[in-house]
């Protein structure tokens, strides 16, 4: 993708937080708008970073992760095209407090906090948006931690698996292949789990004829029987 023939308001008009927006107001906020490429590893923001924009990914994903004293890593989120990221940051004024790394080859659109402030001012539709928006994301925190407090590693792991499938595949049944998007090492940190811990829980679905494991793609071979499994 050529990011000079990257047309912006087009793009934020596809996002949710954007949709309501008439084509003038895009164009308006896409002039506080800026396109970087990213190259697999390259650290996008780190603690400490002054947040005077969010970010979007356009392709490719981004690693929120955190670092202990002793170097272990925490993944927080991964954030994949359509995603964003650093938005309450943005508003505190703070600067960030975690990692953000690319996963691979990435294109992110940085929005400025002057052209936010400056729609919020303008529209109160776009203040709503982008206040669900962060309660959505402090929804999917508080889930989280309450997986991690109330759900063994095994819940975990199936929930990971099972989180893109409708409610319908799981009544109905039947097979579906989810590819891993990340690292199994990744995903681990992403549940709170150790990678060694994160494998035996696959053996042992394996073992259970559940699902089929061939590198990063995984074989759900009954998605209502994974769903039962463990509860």
């Amino acid at each position: 993708m050529d990011p000079r023939a990257f047309d912006i308001p087009q793009f934020l008009g596809r996002l949710p937080l954007f949709s309501d927006l008439a084509r003038p107001e895009l164009e308006r906020l896409s002039s506080g708008c800026q396109l970087r490429r990213y190259t697999r590893g390259e650290v996008v923001l780190h603690p400490g970073d002054p947040c005077d924009a969010f970010h979007v990914v356009v392709t490719g994903q981004v690693k929120l992760f955190g670092l202990s004293p002793d170097g272990h890593e925490k993944v927080i989120e991964l954030i994949g095209p359509g995603g964003s990221f650093a938005e309450a940051l943005m508003f505190l004024g703070k600067p960030c407090v975690v990692n953000a790394q690319a996963l691979a080859d990435s294109l992110l659109l940085s929005v400025q906090r002057h052209a936010v402030m400056a729609e919020l001012q303008a529209d109160d539709r776009f203040a709503l948006r982008m206040l669900a928006g962060l309660s959505r994301r402090l929804h999917g925190l508080v889930h989280d931690v309450q997986a991690y407090a109330l759900q063994s590693g095994v819940q975990r792991v199936i929930g990971y698996l099972l989180r893109d499938q409708e409610t319908h595949d799981a009544a109905g049944g039947g097979a579906v292949t989810v590819s891993l998007p990340v690292s199994k090492a990744t995903i681990a940190s992403r549940l709170s789990l150790t990678p060694e811990y994160f494998s035996r829980v696959l053996h042992e679905l394996e073992a259970a004829q559940l699902i089929e494991v061939d590198r990063r793609d995984i074989l759900i071979l009954d998605v209502q029987r994974l769903a039962a499994y463990g509860s």
